[in-house]
């Protein structure tokens, strides 16, 4: 499925008068329809209140988008749990647990101080977020009611803050976080699988607060989205935080890229973005291999690299800290990659971006 969606993907999102009429595209149209009238019709429910959703005995917060993957979920599930922990909250973090084999509600990756699960099992978000936001339990499975019921029970979580779950409406949330990519928010326009779109723009009435998100590439006339002027826009961009060495964890300077033959893999949703942070990092990339958003890497695949990368004489081999969590059973390969670690920096700033978090729970 993984592969479908990153062939189906280069139709999203293309240049040119005839982004909308492609031959695909358009064979995708009636089942474009058919998945917008589910889903229209699964809102209606909701909002007439005839489906009924869950509200959980402490404060909820969700993390979300309309298109399909890549507007930066994961950091900014990381930015607001670790933020909210910092404010004398006790967050926990639930997951669909994407890609993971487990399929029960309630698993636990994290508890606050080890990691219990794999990427495989887990899932590799899950995990990273676990790694990234130490303190704070993680948990997974379908039923975000069943997970959160637990965190609260068993972790004395005191606010919950899902990862990827705008659509997940049978969870009450008290504050909505929507993200947009900020160079094309909405695609080709389309619903899925014709476009990007999981809803149409219209759903972000829903949202208490969108972020774009984006790379940095200096200032630019920005419209803000047809929204009611109610709802706080704030920015986000991606900045490396660390580079690390695989064989021993050291933590090298930005510089260590600049000018260097980089051989660069990933396998996330928007690899365009990895790409770029190298390049303004000074990285002089020789080879650039994009996998499906969630792979998991096979002995095969490791090895290969490795063995490409040495052909090419690459001076650095590179991957992101999500792939990094699924190539740790690969030791001998582990100690050959650096890991780049990459957040969000949030504008105006995190202290205003929390605080309006915090007054929205209190309304």
């Amino acid at each position: 499925m993984n592969r479908l969606y990153t062939k189906i993907g280069q139709y999203w999102y293309p240049e040119g008068p005839l982004a909308r009429t492609h031959p695909f595209l358009i064979s995708m149209l009636p089942l474009s329809l058919l998945y917008g009238m589910i889903v229209a019709f699964s809102n209606h429910l909701y909002d007439r209140g005839i489906l009924k959703q869950v509200k959980l005995s402490c404060p909820v917060i969700s993390i979300g988008n309309i298109t399909a993957g890549g507007t930066g979920k994961t950091p900014m599930t990381i930015l607001t749990a670790n933020g909210l922990k910092a404010r004398g909250f006790h967050p926990a973090v639930l997951s669909r647990g994407y890609g993971g084999r487990l399929t029960t509600s309630g698993n636990v990756v994290s508890d606050g101080v080890s990691i219990l699960l794999s990427p495989e099992e887990a899932g590799d978000e899950p995990v990273l977020i676990a790694t990234a936001a130490p303190g704070i339990p993680v948990l997974t499975g379908p039923d975000r009611c069943v997970s959160g019921q637990l965190a609260i029970e068993k972790f004395g979580a005191d606010i919950l803050v899902l990862d990827d779950a705008f659509q997940h409406r049978q969870l009450f949330r008290d504050v909505n976080i929507v993200l947009l990519d900020e160079d094309r928010p909405f695609g080709n326009g389309r619903l899925l699988p014709a476009g990007p779109l999981r809803e149409l723009p219209a759903a972000l009435n829903r949202a208490d607060v969108i972020v774009e998100t984006g790379i940095s590439r200096g200032e630019k006339v920005r419209k803000k989205p047809a929204v009611p002027d109610s709802i706080p826009v704030f920015r986000a961009r991606y900045q490396p935080l660390d580079i690390i060495r695989g064989k021993d964890n050291q933590i090298l300077p930005h510089g260590a890229l600049q000018g260097k033959k980089v051989y660069a893999f990933t396998g996330i949703a928007a690899p365009d973005k990895f790409r770029t942070t190298l390049e303004e990092l000074g990285a002089k990339i020789i080879k650039f291999l994009a996998f499906p958003d969630h792979y998991f890497y096979k002995q095969d695949d490791v090895q290969a690299i490795a063995g490409e990368a040495k052909a090419l004489n690459a001076e650095i081999l590179i991957t992101t800290e999500k792939d990094g969590v699924k190539l740790l059973k690969f030791q001998d390969f582990y100690q050959k990659i650096v890991i780049l670690r990459v957040g969000l920096r949030m504008d105006p700033d995190e202290k205003t971006f929390l605080d309006t978090l915090i007054n929205l729970l209190k309304r």
